[in-house]
């Protein structure tokens, strides 16, 4: 388990977490665990990615909250309160790996474990500016200016013409996760095409031009 673990775990929480973590896999599709089961559990993702998403059971509507992915921590909010979070999690990709805890021995980290809380304290800061900018981008910019920003969000730095989680997802996941509906979507994403910004190879989005994605990004800002 040593090797599966980050490069930047202190070394006084190294064998707490191989004495307590257990890692577990899944498959494309499957989803991971029940809220109920949420409340027992913690986890860190290792490899893949997984979505988070809320269902209205009334319409059937499902909304796609944020994806994981690898050094992503689930769930904060349940550890933070000990109350249900009603999401449904996902794995979005085969061989998707993370490392499950007991809910009792991470909160017990949170009280008693300066390490772990240099770990946790920024992690639950960032998702917050996460939280703050998706409310801001929906109050303050339409849905083509949402669109650049999760293309350029979502750019890979080693390999600038790629793009990191969204690359192969359904369209309507993506525009789930910016607040739309696939119609609406696809219109953006063939302007972009046309333009010659992207490209379109089944179903998957590959950058054509990525100094013009944060050319017209900088232009609507």
């Amino acid at each position: 388990m040593k090797a599966l673990l980050p490069a930047n775990i202190p070394t006084t929480l190294e064998q707490d977490i191989e004495q307590h973590g257990r890692v577990l896999h899944f498959y494309q599709g499957q989803v991971l665990f029940s809220p109920e089961e949420l409340l027992e559990n913690f986890f860190v993702v290792f490899q893949g990615r997984i979505k988070v998403s809320q269902i209205e059971f009334a319409s059937g509507k499902e909304q796609t909250l944020k994806i994981l992915t690898t050094g992503d921590m689930y769930d904060v909010v349940a550890l933070l309160d000990d109350e249900l979070h009603e999401n449904l999690l996902t794995a979005l990709d085969d061989e998707t790996q993370i490392m499950l805890f007991p809910m009792k021995v991470v909160r017990s980290w949170v009280y008693g474990n300066s390490s772990f809380n240099k770990l946790l304290f920024p992690y639950i800061a960032k998702q917050m500016r996460e939280m703050e900018e998706l409310a801001l981008d929906l109050s303050f910019y339409n849905t083509s200016q949402r669109l650049l920003k999760l293309i350029v969000k979502n750019i890979d730095p080693e390999r600038p013409n790629h793009l990191k989680l969204i690359y192969d997802l359904p369209h309507e996941e993506i525009a789930s996760l910016i607040g739309t509906v696939r119609k609406v979507l696809n219109r953006h994403i063939q302007e972009l095409k046309q333009a010659g910004v992207i490209d379109v190879e089944r179903k998957n989005i590959r950058l054509k031009n990525s100094q013009q994605i944060l050319e017209r990004l900088n232009h609507v800002q």
